[in-house]
């Protein structure tokens, strides 16, 4: 590869990382004892995690405890550049995506132009 390529793709990729609109949130902590010692987090369903522990929740965002809280980012892209007039997005819980059809005919797929998240 030449250098000029390498610093092409480089340009693309620092362009692409500041455009990326990830949807995180913070939930201070909420704390999971065990022997009256703080062990972890207790997150919004009352699970316990301990501290440094990372886990996907049921709806599709990637959380980590830390010892102040729970700190959780959505693992999945929401899809915003396509045409909203002929077609619909579809989130599937069970594969954390999204998948772009036509309202009227569910098995064809959409082509979709930019994500967010």
């Amino acid at each position: 590869m030449s250098e000029k390529t390498i610093l092409a793709c480089l340009l693309v990729l620092a362009i692409s990382m500041t455009m990326s609109n990830a949807d995180c949130f913070f939930q201070p902590l909420k704390p999971g004892m065990s022997d009256g010692k703080i062990i972890g987090c207790r997150d919004s369903s009352g699970e316990l995690h301990e501290f440094g522990s990372r886990w996907r929740n049921a709806d599709c965002y990637d959380c980590s405890c830390f010892k102040n809280g729970i700190s959780c980012c959505s693992s999945f892209a929401i899809p915003v550049g396509y045409d909203e007039e002929k077609c619909v997005s579809i989130f599937n819980k069970d594969t954390c995506t999204y998948k772009v059809v036509e309202k009227d005919d569910h098995s064809k797929e959409c082509p979709v132009h930019e994500l967010v998240g």
